[in-house]
């Protein structure tokens, strides 16, 4: 089931992360895709709050491609991607960063493209688009 949502600010794009949030169990993968600067790093600071996780240290790993948020300890994890510098599936494999997909935490993965072929059957795809300060955001579900 695909949903669509308009943003005109960094909050509410957060918002809708924080809602998408109510839907996610341990297990979750969230596929983020969207131009540069499109907002994919506030909606996961989103999710992570609708999680009930310190949002105060959420940043793009970028050069880390994993940030783990694992407090307080009896929240559920988030595990935050970002695929940008990898060069393709076999670089994700070799890394072993699909054994995240099975550590009961949700997983985040900016600039998901590049690792199409390796995400879990259910994972729930989220779009980003749009210029200056206001941006469509797409969800599908996949509900199966």
């Amino acid at each position: 089931m695909i949903t669509n949502y308009k943003s005109d600010s960094v909050e509410a794009t957060e918002a809708i992360g924080q809602e998408l949030a109510k839907k996610l169990v341990p297990g979750s993968v969230v596929a983020l895709d969207g131009d540069l600067g499109a907002g994919k790093t506030q909606f996961t600071r989103g999710i992570c709050r609708g999680l009930g996780l310190d949002t105060e240290d959420v940043c793009s790993p970028t050069f880390t491609i994993v940030n783990e948020y694992v407090y307080p300890e009896d929240k559920m994890p988030l595990f935050h991607f970002d695929t940008y510098r990898l060069t393709g599936e076999d670089d994700f494999l070799a890394s072993g960063l699909d054994e995240y997909f099975y550590r009961g935490g949700v997983c985040v993965i900016e600039w998901s493209s590049i690792i199409e072929g390796l995400l879990p059957m259910n994972t729930i795809k989220v779009t980003i688009t749009g210029t200056g300060t206001t941006r469509d955001i797409s969800i599908d579900t996949l509900e199966v």
